[in-house]
């Protein structure tokens, strides 16, 4: 199977529109391949010709969403003051608001080891990306970047998980990660 004919590129959407959908109705390990292919309206062996499981669907699925929220992270500015999260740390927060039910049924419990592990992924890359071009917060020199990265992206999932999963969906959130990552100046 060519993965960029145009056939299998509309069969991969379909598979993925009806995961995210049901994903959204259901707990994630709930969701069977029968169920998948019913609700994509394919065979059941066509899904295993491009997934070898449901895991992976949904992972590929919101791949364009992992993407969003790592641009969004790595797009703030470091010094923004600490009173007001920078908009597009705000951004982020409202697009897994928009979604929560879906970040929560990913992230929480019965969710997708592979999709937070590739979540965490892009966080690192981005940001790490980002402090190879200067703009890192100051006083970390002694750590390295892809460590100091690594961290921020742990930090910022497990906050996104405590909000979605804890039923915590205040406005707050984005606030309260700003003012952990840009802790008060001892003065």
């Amino acid at each position: 199977m060519n993965p960029d004919d145009p056939r299998a590129r509309r069969t991969r959407a379909r598979l993925k529109a009806a995961v995210l959908d049901l994903a959204a109705r259901q707990e994630l390990g709930s969701i069977t391949m029968s169920a998948l292919a019913q609700h994509a309206e394919v065979n059941r062996a066509t899904i295993y010709l491009h997934y070898p499981d449901v895991d992976a669907l949904v992972t590929d699925a919101m791949e364009d969403a992992v993407t969003a929220v790592a641009r969004a992270a790595a797009l703030c500015p470091l010094d923004a003051p600490r009173d007001r999260p920078p908009v597009p740390l705000a951004e982020l927060f409202d697009h897994v608001a928009a979604n929560a039910t879906l970040y929560e049924r990913m992230l929480g419990g019965q969710g997708s080891a592979r999709f937070a592990a590739r979540m965490r992924e892009r966080l690192t890359e981005e940001l790490t990306g980002r402090f190879a071009t200067g703009s890192r917060p100051a006083g970390f020199e002694d750590v390295p970047a892809d460590v100091h990265a690594a961290f921020l992206a742990g930090a910022l999932i497990g906050v996104i998980t405590h909000w979605v999963c804890g039923g915590r969906r205040d406005a707050a959130a984005a606030q309260s990660f700003w003012r952990l990552f840009r802790p008060p100046v001892p003065g």
